[in-house]
């Protein structure tokens, strides 16, 4: 009975289904690990048999009380239970002594050596042509203040896989010796700066700029060799940056024996660069060069390539700029305050007539007036509240123009001459081009053309040759065309309001000094010159100067069409600040936006809404002023004033004018011969027949 009671109970104990739920442990009880849940759920099965099996016991059968039997029930392994998040450490409160000490002076070399970007030199290709650029400006300027016609010589060097050595020499006056480290070995350091004079360098960045960057990327440093007078022997220098204190160090020191030169200087860097032509090149900026620079003679050299020489086109040098004060409008009031407390004069009324352009003693009177102080006020009186009172006193006192004898524009002979050199030395160019392509195609290992003196010698004997033959086949006359007058009759009116809507800083030549323009007449400026088998029209234009912020400014244009220009692409632009050529940026450049809001269509010139004009056309725009507004350090485009943007489109529209004129004479030239062509074609078919109509004879028909 026993034996069967034991049966029965294990029969009627149900099996746990394993439906994938987690089991229930016991009240009370808690799971901390997957064998405790195994252990709990074995006890639990168990309690269950036993309950079951005395509810049914066999009736008139004493039962011994059966022994629970354990059901072995396979649990479902379960997820291990998530980790507690770990607590964060307490982070160390910082002090303001421990942030004291990160705190630390950044010289300006560190900074432009993590930004060079902003001085011209983010990629390689640029890198070439910003620091072949600024050594050619040095050298400009440092001829024409001596009143040295310019020499320079711009050599190119491949020295390894994207490693070149850019090396310019020129026949200026010289450095002394003092001050060759700092000019070239520290960035800030110039004499241009303070000066409110016409000038291509400005911020004494420029050259220590480039030899910063080849000591980055090359590691070598920047070697300059100059001499100051003949009979004397050259400095020698190796000079690299102490980027952290910003000054120089030199690594060798020498004196070298000069005997070419009496007097110049040279600089050579090695550089990782890129050397490429075509446009935004080093070749296009050294033919730009020659365009402004008529004065100059420049003897380029390049890897692999014939050398070029752009030969001096005119003997005179441009006019000497004279320095001249800040203007009272273009002072801000910061910089109005610093000067009173740094001038050497002591009443108020001295201090604007010494310190400033153009206030003279009734000028300075009316600006005390205004501001309610007077004449003889001690400037150690003056607080912030008198200081922005005489402030505002000088922006409503009526004052003069500044002069404009610091102004030396190029002139419109000289742009003439030299869009007509540009136009034969591109010819040339292009042409030596063409048969060093030719020999290197016929035999591969053939030499590179030769570098040497007589080369040179050769070719620019060459190019001055084909310069002589450019003749004028006529001149323009200035007269205006037959309804000429209502067809510009806007842009007329266009100009006569922006004069009169200026008059406040408009300048009068009278009121300048002198005249900034080269006095030639219309007939000398304007005409058609044949360039190599190819008529070409060439004109130029000289704005009188004007004034932004106080600064004096000048704007000159010129224009040359047909030629050997194609006629289906956009017109090539070639932009000029105090003589430099800008070679990028010309999107967001004022001269850029003035040609494209030109309406070239006008002008029988096509062009699309917001575009250049289209045709064989070159447009040149350059500004002379003692403070050309830049849109950043590395100099590329010129910001956007209103009143320069609307002198140069002034420029730019009598240019347009003027090419109308031309382009309709030539439309009517060719329709007269077109008409004679018809005529010498025809008449004489036209003769025979009425001979047959007529009965006439030979004779009497003739």
């Amino acid at each position: 009975m026993a034996k069967q009671a034991r049966k029965s109970a294990t029969k009627k104990v149900p099996k746990q289904l394993d439906l994938g739920l987690p089991q229930s442990p016991p009240k009370g009880q808690k799971t901390k690990s997957r064998a405790a849940k195994e252990t709990v759920a074995k006890k639990t099965s168990a309690a269950k048999v036993a309950a079951q099996a005395k509810k049914k016991p066999k009736a008139n059968a004493k039962a011994k009380p059966a022994k629970p039997t354990q059901a072995v029930v396979e649990a479902e392994p379960s997820e291990p239970l998530p980790k507690p998040p770990r607590t964060p450490k307490k982070k160390e409160r910082v002090t303001a002594e421990k942030l004291g000490e990160l705190q630390r002076e950044i010289s300006i070399s560190e900074f432009f050596t993590k930004n060079r970007h902003l001085l011209g030199f983010d990629n390689a290709s640029r890198a070439l042509l910003t620091s072949v650029k600024e050594a050619v400006d040095n050298a400009l300027d440092a001829c024409e203040e001596a009143s040295i016609q310019p020499d320079i010589k711009i050599e190119i060097k491949q020295v390894g896989e994207n490693r070149f050595t850019m090396y310019v020499e020129d026949n200026g006056p010289g450095i002394v010796k003092a001050q060759i480290p700092k000019i070239f070995g520290k960035l800030l350091y110039g004499s241009k700066f303070h000066r409110l004079r016409q000038s291509r360098g400005q911020q004494g960045i420029g050259i220590s700029a480039a030899a910063m960057y080849g000591q980055l990327t090359t590691g070598k440093p920047c070697i300059v060799s100059s001499k100051t007078a003949a009979g004397q022997p050259a400095f020698h220098y190796h000079i690299v940056i102490d980027t952290a204190a910003n000054r120089p160090k030199i690594t060798h020191e020498d004196k070298l024996d000069w005997p070419h030169k009496d007097h110049g200087t040279s600089v050579e860097i090695e550089i990782e660069a890129i050397y490429k032509g075509g446009k935004r090149s080093v070749d296009e900026f050294v033919q730009q060069v020659a365009v402004a620079n008529p004065h100059a003679r420049i003897e380029y050299l390049t890897p692999g390539k014939p050398p070029i020489v752009y030969p001096r086109l005119t003997e005179s040098m441009p006019r000497e700029t004279k320095e001249i004060k800040p203007h009272p409008y273009g002072v801000e009031l910061g910089v109005l305050q610093r000067m009173s407390q740094t001038t050497k004069s002591r009443a108020l009324g001295g201090f604007l007539q010494s310190e400033f352009s153009r206030v003279s003693g009734q000028i300075a009177d009316e600006i005390c007036k205004n501001a309610n102080l007077p004449p003889d006020l001690s400037l150690k009186e003056l607080n912030q509240e008198k200081i922005e009172a005489l402030y505002k006193a000088i922006g409503a006192t009526k004052i003069m123009a500044p002069p404009t004898n610091c102004l030396a524009p190029i002139g419109e002979s000289a742009l003439i001459d030299g869009l007509k050199a540009l136009l034969v030395q591109r010819h040339i160019a292009e042409e030596m081009l063409n048969e060093a392509k030719l020999r290197k195609r016929a035999d591969p290992d053939a030499p590179a053309p030769a570098q040497d003196a007589e080369a040179t010698a050769a070719i620019e004997a060459q190019i001055t040759q084909a310069l002589e033959s450019v003749a004028r086949i006529e001149e323009e006359e200035d007269e205006e065309e037959e309804g000429e007058d209502e067809r510009h009759q806007e842009d007329d009116e266009e100009h006569v309001a922006g004069n009169n809507g200026n008059g406040e800083h408009d300048v009068d030549p009278a009121d300048g000094d002198e005249d900034t323009g080269d006095g030639d007449s219309e007939g000398s400026r304007t005409g058609v010159v044949d360039v190599f088998g190819k008529p070409c029209f060439i004109t130029a234009v000289s704005r009188h100067p004007r004034v932004y912020r106080g600064n004096p400014f000048l704007v000159e244009a010129a224009l040359a069409y047909g030629g050997e220009m194609p006629g289906d692409e956009l017109a090539t632009v070639v932009r000029l600040a105090n003589r430099v050529p800008l070679l990028y940026q010309q999107g967001a450049c004022a001269m850029g936006q003035a040609i494209v809001r030109t309406n070239w269509r006008s002008y029988d010139i096509e062009q699309s809404r917001g575009a250049l004009p289209v045709g064989p056309l070159l447009i040149l725009v350059n500004i002379s002023s003692v403070w050309v507004p830049f849109t950043s350090e590395a100099k590329e485009a010129v910001a956007h004033y209103d009143e320069i943007i609307t002198e140069m489109k002034f420029a730019l529209q009598e240019c347009g004018r003027r090419v109308s004129r031309h382009i309709r004479r030539r439309r009517r030239v060719a329709d007269a011969q077109k008409k004679q062509r018809y005529i010498e074609r025809y008449i004489p078919h036209i003769g025979l027949a009425l001979q047959g109509i007529l009965g006439l004879s030979d004779a009497r028909r003739d």
